[in-house]
């Protein structure tokens, strides 16, 4: 602070701590209404979408639909608050009176009358043009499985399939195990947290699969999960096409009972329970 004095007075500038500017540019109830609405803008359109990464939690844009409606409610404490004192409110008039009145503001005048239509024809423009991208492609995220698929040249029946290491040897074991396959294998795409945040997974479109999610191998057979880890992307029927997926068909890389053991770790990790085959015979 001292060297910042010296350098303003060989300047020849009077010294003015950063509270006092800023006291003397909002010194009337227009700017402070002002920079309260500026404010509100910028913690509504930036601020609110930084608040769930603190809690681990996933993110996205506010929707303008929504900017709008708190940016209306900011707007309307703002005026109840300028209006309630007779005196605060006259000054708060007085710059726009200027600007629509008074000879010497013809400039300012004539600019507004010009940069207010323009932005509304802009923003009317942007919302009305037509859209040249694609049109979007519809396929079923968990398409039907098969009800046997070829495994390593060998013909394995999927309906009413049960993972067989839950029958067999130690649950613990098998965990560790898909535990270590897992992370040489998945981690890179599916991330630590199984959350479909790895290193990569940004790159990929679709994203890797998020197993935390209720959506996704809770409502699914540990069977289907066999087979999707299995043959991958290209292993896909014709209704999940269109399929640009990474996902390779880990048939080529691990045994069986790997495959098993990963998605032990998977259903233990996230804590969700893998949908059961129903007793024939049984109502639904």
């Amino acid at each position: 602070m001292g060297a910042l004095k010296s350098v303003l007075r060989l300047l020849g500038a009077p010294f003015r701590p950063i509270g006092s500017l800023m006291g003397g540019f909002l010194n009337t109830p227009f700017r402070q209404a002002s920079a309260v609405f500026l404010f509100a803008y910028v913690l509504i359109e930036f601020g609110i979408p930084l608040i769930p990464p603190l809690f681990g939690l996933s993110s996205a844009p506010v929707p303008n639909t929504v900017v709008l409606e708190y940016l209306v409610i900011a707007v309307v404490g703002i005026l109840i608050w300028v209006s309630d004192n007779e005196e605060r409110w006259s000054e708060f008039k007085q710059p726009i009176h200027d600007v629509l009145v008074r000879p010497d503001r013809r400039v300012a005048r004539g600019a507004l009358f010009v940069i207010v239509p323009a932005l509304v024809a802009g923003q009317t423009f942007l919302s009305a043009r037509p859209d040249m991208s694609a049109p979007p492609s519809f396929r079923a995220i968990h398409p039907a499985p098969p009800s046997a698929i070829t495994f390593q040249g060998e013909q394995m029946v999927l309906d009413g399939l049960e993972n067989p290491l839950r029958s067999t040897g130690s649950l613990e074991e098998h965990y560790e195990e898909g535990k270590r396959v897992y992370y040489q294998n998945c981690l890179a795409c599916h991330g630590d947290g199984l959350q479909g945040r790895g290193h990569y997974a940004q790159i990929f479109n679709p994203e890797p699969l998020n197993f935390q999610d209720g959506g996704t191998i809770a409502m699914l057979t540990e069977s289907f999960v066999f087979w999707r880890i299995a043959k991958g992307g290209p292993g896909l029927p014709n209704e999940g096409n269109p399929w640009n997926s990474a996902m390779p068909a880990w048939e080529n890389f691990l045994t069986a009972d790997e495959i098993w053991s990963v998605i032990v770790f998977l259903y233990e990790q996230t804590e969700h329970e893998p949908r059961m085959w129903e007793e024939e015979g049984e109502e639904h």
